[in-house]
């Protein structure tokens, strides 16, 4: 197998343990609400806790991706990320996870701008939303597993349990990433990123306001999906798991699609029409799915439009990170990072405004609305953005 080929596989393998460490809370939710006595609210706060953190060092890992190369760093990012998760099972009242799960938002950050920093040393510009699509599938095949995985081993071992193994597995996969990965040639990139410059761009500014917006409404299929079928719509635990496996489902054929077009429209149109006529189209249809799903006290039709949502939007997402690699140049991981902290200040406020609107609406369905709203303007702000004119020129 080519070693190109390879990388992807590491790639894979990471994001995929990335998510289902990630996941794993969400699903176990309704238990830990109930064993700590947390109030929606309360819980709002338990996911912003980890996407605040995750938002404020995405840049900086990004950028030391740039300088030092990415084989030290990822280590360094998964080996953080797979402790904290051990500790989420020590946790036994609010401070304590809410300490935690920050710390643990603050070890993943930085994973994405890495890998999308691999994708663009090892793959050229025709080939990147494709490149970048085998990590992003992993992020659906995690939804799809989380809860396959965890429920089972919640009702064998209670909740704490899937925490334990899914930190094991992710340090094995720093062992296996630190011995035999090394950074191509030539590939480190030794100065530090023109932040001033970029931030001075106005094709930056719009990267930026896209991936907030969009990361409102994607936030809720990674946080309070769970929640929202369990409590929201009255499904059981069982019921629950299968239902909410569905919108990662679609997303793959989402990432796969997005990813493969995109690069095709690019190779026959150019980067404009090949990365804004996926992305910007993609986001709006997410964002009308979602108001479509409730307008109905129907669970099938309603978890039927949630996973029609997610598979339009994850077209988007190889497509955004083909971008910043097509707009970053030799400092794709800070513009990639920069991108991601604006999406985790929006999964940030949407974690912790779900919860609010929730309690304020009396609620699930009406508190989709707003998120629905920023999926569309999202979109809007895709349409906006154009990939053909790098940002930073290599000296």
């Amino acid at each position: 197998m080519p070693r190109r080929q390879l990388v992807l596989g590491m790639l894979f393998l990471m994001v995929l343990i990335m998510y289902l460490d990630r996941l794993a809370i969400g699903v176990a939710a309704p238990r830990i609400q109930a064993e700590l006595g947390l109030t929606p609210k309360q819980w709002g706060w338990v996911a912003g806790a980890f996407t605040l953190a995750y938002a404020l060092f995405e840049a900086p890992g990004g950028a030391m991706g740039d300088r030092i190369g990415q084989r030290m760093v990822l280590t360094r990012i998964v080996v953080w990320w797979s402790g904290f998760t051990a500790l989420t099972a020590a946790v036994t009242g609010l401070g304590q996870l809410l300490a935690v799960r920050f710390l643990f938002g603050a070890g993943e950050a930085g994973a994405f701008p890495n890998s999308t920093g691999v994708v663009a040393r090892w793959f050229e510009p025709s080939e990147r939303a494709r490149a970048s699509s085998a990590f992003w599938i992993a992020t659906s095949v995690g939804g799809v597993l989380a809860p396959l995985l965890v429920v089972p081993m919640m009702r064998a071992h209670g909740w704490r349990a899937p925490f334990v193994v899914f930190a094991i597995a992710g340090v094995l996969w720093a062992v296996a990433w630190h011995n035999w990965y090394r950074d191509p040639v030539n590939s480190v990139e030794r100065t530090a990123a023109p932040w001033g410059r970029m931030v001075g761009d106005a094709n930056f500014r719009w990267v930026l306001i896209m991936y907030h917006c969009y990361c409102w409404g994607a936030t809720f299929y990674l946080t309070w999906i769970y929640t929202y079928l369990q409590t929201g719509r009255g499904m059981t635990e069982t019921e629950m798991g299968f239902a909410s496996a569905l919108p990662f489902v679609a997303g793959i054929g989402g990432i796969l699609a997005g990813g493969f077009l995109s690069d095709a429209l690019s190779r026959r149109f150019g980067l404009r029409i090949g990365r804004c006529a996926v992305g910007a189209p993609s986001l709006i249809l997410a964002g009308l799915a979602m108001v479509a799903a409730t307008l109905t006290r129907d669970n099938d039709w309603a978890v039927g439009m949630l996973a029609a949502g997610m598979g339009v939007m994850n077209m988007m997402l190889p497509v955004a990170w083909a971008v910043c690699a097509d707009v970053g140049g030799e400092h794709t991981g800070a513009v990639s990072g920069a991108m991601n902290t604006a999406g985790q200040l929006g999964s940030f406020l949407s974690a912790v405004a779900f919860g609010y609107l929730v309690e304020g609406l009396g609620s699930y369905d009406r508190a989709l609305l707003p998120l629905a709203g920023m999926l569309i303007a999202a979109g809007a702000a895709f349409a906006m953005i154009d990939p053909r004119r790098q940002l930073i020129r290599a000296s």
